[in-house]
């Protein structure tokens, strides 16, 4: 298996795991915890952490057809960044209430979009 599959697969599979456990997390220990609105922004981060972890397992999926894709490599690298930007940062905001923090999200939506577009230009470019 070409070692650019292996990483994103891998990648995918423990980013699936963190964000089943974030999930559980938030549904069970913050539910009493947290302000409805603080609930939702950290549900929030759950979603897009398991959308884009999906997306993760996808260009780990065509990394097999596609081992020296360059645009498939940046968009499973910018998939990865943008679960720690987004959906961190919205983690971090819903738990501490830190306004600010919602100042770095946008730089997450950003890498996915252009993750999106890497998947889709790596595809098209496929023989």
């Amino acid at each position: 298996m070409p070692a650019s599959a292996r990483l994103f697969l891998a990648l995918g599979a423990s980013a699936l795991f963190a964000a089943v456990a974030l999930g559980a997390f938030g549904a069970h220990a913050l539910k009493s915890e947290l302000a409805p609105g603080m609930l939702a922004i950290y549900r929030t981060g759950v979603e897009y952490h398991f959308y884009h972890a999906l997306g993760l397992l996808a260009v780990g999926l065509l990394a097999l057809r596609l081992p020296d894709s360059k645009p498939l490599r940046a968009s499973g690298t910018l998939m990865a960044a943008g679960i720690v930007i987004f959906s961190g940062s919205l983690y971090l905001l819903a738990l501490t209430g830190v306004r600010a923090l919602g100042a770095v999200t946008p730089f997450g939506g950003v890498a996915f979009l252009l993750a999106w577009a890497l998947f889709a230009l790596a595809a098209a470019k496929a023989r």
